[in-house]
């Protein structure tokens, strides 16, 4: 996964970063190119994630030693074989997002872990390109963007 990561500079600013993402006041807007079309223009997968029983590496959809995870989605674009999506989260799992999706039968372009096709790019195609939070010590919300990294954007001009 490109784009932002968040890192605390101490365990009281950690604990109050992760007290927002409880309370869902945190927020992590992500963009992936999917394999496919869907159906619904937007929607919400709600899908317990726990460790696959058969391979340690992975996580998978189960009711098995899970927790429970939220993913909001919004189809942004469409071409080719592929689909553009805006993804919310509501939870914060492993993989969560790459779960979900090859769930639902759209694994990420690029995700040879989860079954996306790799012939047209070489890694999975996630990018976190916003954060949206309050600055720890003051208080004060930040916002910060990340633009698509290069291949996802040559894919999504090659296909489109």
């Amino acid at each position: 996964t490109s784009g932002l990561l968040i890192i605390a500079k101490n365990d009281a600013a950690h604990n109050i970063l992760a007290e927002q993402i409880k309370l869902h006041s945190f927020t992590r807007e992500y963009r992936a190119v999917n394999c496919g079309r869907f159906k619904e223009p937007s929607g919400t997968v709600d899908a317990p994630i726990g460790r696959s029983k058969y391979d340690r590496k992975k996580m998978c959809v189960t009711q098995q030693n899970s927790k429970r995870a939220v993913t909001h989605y919004e189809v942004i674009e469409e071409f080719g074989q592929y689909s553009m999506l805006k993804f919310r989260l509501e939870t914060g799992r492993t993989h969560q997002i790459r779960v979900h999706f090859a769930y639902i039968g759209h694994p990420l372009a690029g995700d040879d872990l989860y079954g996306g096709s790799t012939e047209d790019i070489c890694c999975q195609a996630l990018h976190c390109g916003l954060l949206c939070f309050r600055e720890p010590l003051t208080g004060k919300e930040i916002t910060v963007t990340s633009p698509l990294r290069d291949d996802i954007q040559k894919l999504i001009e090659k296909e489109g």
